[in-house]
């Protein structure tokens, strides 16, 4: 059994300020997703008879939840050139599987990272479950005050 390293320990910085920068691209990134669906979804208004309020609604939601896949998407992706970067995996290990297990928090235990650069793979899921959980409450958020909306129209 091998004794853990202390926090200030050279490799232990380097796993956090890795995984602390890879968070922060994917913070950034999904700011700015978030944001720009939430500036389209406030300009749409019910105002076209044309087009059922139902169907326009129908439409913001598929369109929001399509967005939001792509943008998680960016971000897996963003962790597996992380994991490219710091050699994380063993050669011919899939990087984009490996990120999408550690992000989606599935966490198979098919891979263990090396002792240097374990942390990644918490620190992985972390990024993606507090990611998933902002898109979780956009989209309530935009079926609850869409739902008003296309009540009323």
């Amino acid at each position: 059994m091998t004794t853990p390293l202390p926090l200030w320990h050279g490799i232990v910085l380097d796993q956090m300020l890795v995984g602390a920068a890879a968070s922060l691209v994917n913070l950034i990134i999904h700011a700015v997703l978030l944001a720009a669906v939430v500036w389209t979804v406030r300009r749409l208004a019910v105002r076209d008879s044309f087009v059922p309020a139902f169907l326009q609604y129908t439409i913001v939601i598929v369109l929001t939840g399509t967005l939001l896949m792509a943008g998680h998407f960016v971000e897996v992706m963003v962790w597996a050139v992380t994991y490219a970067l710091a050699g994380v995996a063993p050669a011919g290990i899939d990087l984009v599987y490996l990120a999408f297990d550690n992000y989606t928090t599935l966490g198979y235990a098919d891979l263990v990272a090396p002792e240097q650069w374990r942390l990644l793979r918490p620190m992985t899921a972390l990024n993606g479950i507090m990611l998933i959980g902002w898109s979780m409450a956009l989209i309530i958020e935009i079926l609850r005050r869409s739902g008003t909306t296309a009540a009323r129209a």
